[in-house]
């Protein structure tokens, strides 16, 4: 159980005391309260429009939010706050202030608050305190003058950059291109027999020689057997006949056209029109042979007639075998052409690869670049998204501080919160045994009795003598203290501002 009239009587023990501190803290209170001076505060509404022209798809900036931000952050630096300090005379009343104590006023007296969200106008409300009425409006309409100039100069900025950076990109990659075709163009031309795309012409012209060869080969062949034969029978009966000597083209035409007559005979009657297409045909051929003066009846000769045939033979075996020489060697060069397209098409490939990539780089580029022409535009024609002014600042014509009231119930609640605490403190801090109580608990025995300090009138009257005096001291003697150190030395308001200053919590 709580003993009341113990805690009530160290209660009026320590009241002086306690009088004291809230004496102190409530004048002080109530005379910063009373001596503050007036201050005006005013604001002016900026807005994030949207782009007007809304097919420009980007307009090469960030979020509205984030915009405000960075606009935030370059208002509050150091040089343009200072900058608007000096150029309206902010501080003039106050001449003592250096120059990080102006930014720390300015700073403190400024205040930017954003709203926006989804589906919400995104807007911007700037706000300044002073002393003076005209020197909040001032500030303000020149924080909104920086504001709309900063926005400004960086959209334009921006986009003139992306533009600059993207032509730059197209005139790279268009150097590029040209470098990568005169490579694919000289890699070509160095390999203009061994390139991939003409691999199935020069695949089927190694078959023809192929087939060329094999033809000639056995051309020769049959010579070679015409001439051993033709020697063979001179040598045998002395003499050639002429049906062994070579034919003519002619001659093998017009043996083959009455090969064909007579195969088509055997399934067509005279009368019809291939076989008198065949025979004249035939009657054509035996005009030329006859007119190339070729006998076509066998006649026997001597030795020139032989001449004549051997020099006929090699002259045809010569033809035919400068022509299987010139054969094998273009096979040769189509075999060699044709195994080095297997590495050049991979090279080839690579270079066109490249290219390819470059291109596709190019066009992504170009497409960028036009798009930057377009916002460039959009943002030099102020068209795009921008920050306007939708209610400047006033000069206000009603202090919009300090709450008095608040000041001087603050120091009101300061002098009894350091009262009470003056109380607990002085309580934990004694260590006398004043109670039966505290005698149990310290020595953990329980007394038979306890004799308490019997008071005699006497001294009864002397201590709430003393008490009293002490009381009236308190309530007259700080307050005249604090008077002569209002009048004497320093405003206690200034006095009070230093002492928070100094603590660290102005």
């Amino acid at each position: 159980m709580i003993d009341l009239r113990f805690y009530w009587s160290l209660l009026m023990r320590r009241l002086p005391v306690m009088l004291a501190l809230l004496i102190i803290c409530s004048v002080f209170g109530a005379v910063w309260a009373i001596r503050a001076p007036a201050t005006y505060s005013t604001s002016a509404r900026l807005l994030v429009e949207n782009p007007r022209i809304l097919e420009s798809r980007d307009t090469g900036g960030d979020s509205a939010g984030e915009m405000l931000q960075v606009i935030e952050q370059q208002l509050l630096t150091r040089a343009n706050l200072i900058d608007v300090a000096n150029k309206l005379d902010v501080f003039a009343s106050d001449s003592s202030l250096d120059v990080d104590e102006k930014l720390d006023r300015m700073r403190a007296n400024t205040e930017i608050r954003r709203t926006g969200g989804r589906d919400e106008a995104t807007m911007m409300l700037v706000s300044f305190t002073s002393p003076d009425p005209r020197t909040a409006a001032a500030v303000v309409n020149e924080y909104t003058t920086l504001i709309l100039g900063a926005n400004t100069r960086s959209r334009v900025g921006a986009a003139e950059n992306r533009l600059a950076f993207f032509q730059g990109e197209v005139e790279r990659l268009s150097q590029d291109l040209d470098r990568q075709n005169a490579l694919i163009l000289d890699f070509k031309r160095k390999n203009a027999d061994a390139l991939p795309e003409n691999l199935q012409y020069r695949q089927d012209r190694q078959s023809l020689l192929q087939e060329r060869v094999a033809r000639l080969e056995s051309d020769l062949a049959v010579l070679q057997a015409q001439r051993a034969e033709m020697v063979r029978l001179f040598e045998q009966t002395g003499n050639v006949p002429a049906s062994n000597a070579p034919q003519t083209p002619e001659q093998q035409q017009l043996a083959a056209l009455r090969a064909e007559l007579n195969g088509v005979l055997g399934v067509y009657n005279e009368d019809s029109p291939r076989v008198r297409a065949l025979q004249s045909r035939i009657a054509a051929a035996e005009r030329a042979v006859q007119a190339q003066g070729t006998p076509t009846e066998p006649a026997n000769s001597g030795n020139s007639l032989l001449d004549m045939n051997l020099s006929q033979i090699d002259s045809r075996v010569a033809a035919l075998q400068n022509e299987r020489t010139q054969a094998d060697a273009e096979l040769e060069r189509l075999a060699a052409s044709i195994n080095a397209t297997a590495a050049n098409a991979i090279a080839l490939g690579a270079l066109e690869r490249d290219e390819q990539n470059i291109q596709s780089s190019y066009n992504a580029a170009v497409a960028s670049l036009d798009q930057a022409r377009q916002v460039e535009r959009v943002e030099t024609s102020a068209q795009g998204q921008r920050i306007t002014v939708i209610e400047a600042a006033s000069v206000p014509s009603q202090p919009s501080g300090p709450n008095r009231k608040k000041i001087a119930m603050a120091g009101i609640g300061l002098g009894l919160a350091l009262a009470a605490g003056f109380f607990a403190l002085m309580e934990l801090l004694n260590n006398t045994i004043r109670r039966p109580a505290e005698l149990r608990s310290r020595f953990q025995i329980t007394p038979l009795a306890v004799i308490p300090f019997i008071e005699g009138r006497r001294e009864r009257r002397r201590r709430q003598i003393v008490r009293l005096a002490a009381i009236l001291a308190v309530v007259i003697i700080i307050p005249l203290g604090l008077w002569g150190i209002h009048t004497q030395y320093m405003p206690l308001d200034i006095l009070a501002q230093k002492i928070v200053n100094r603590l660290g919590l102005g």
